[in-house]
């Protein structure tokens, strides 16, 4: 079953930022994940949420998700994302 990621990040520093954004693309392949919406414009319209950054992945299963989030590779653009930005993330089962 597809599992979808779904972050809401809001960017501290921009520049740094780009270095995160930049990096992560191919770790995302490698787990045949692939991205459905980055970043773009939000409108809200149910509710007092107040999302930043928008980023939807798409992943073959909850295992393969997994794998990314899990990654070695990934530990040192985690950190980063985690000193430059807020974030919240969540894995969904789909269709």
């Amino acid at each position: 079953m597809a599992v979808y990621v779904i972050v809401d990040v809001t960017i501290k520093d921009a520049a740094a930022y780009a270095g995160y954004a930049s990096g992560v693309p191919a770790l995302i392949r490698k787990h045949g994940g692939e991205y459905l919406v980055r970043g773009g414009v939000t409108e809200v319209l149910e509710g007092e949420w107040k999302p930043g950054r928008i980023v939807v992945l798409k992943f073959p299963d909850m295992a393969a998700a997994k794998a990314f989030h899990n990654d070695p590779e990934y530990e040192p653009l985690k950190a980063l994302r985690h000193r430059i930005a807020d974030s919240q993330m969540l894995a969904v089962e789909g269709v």
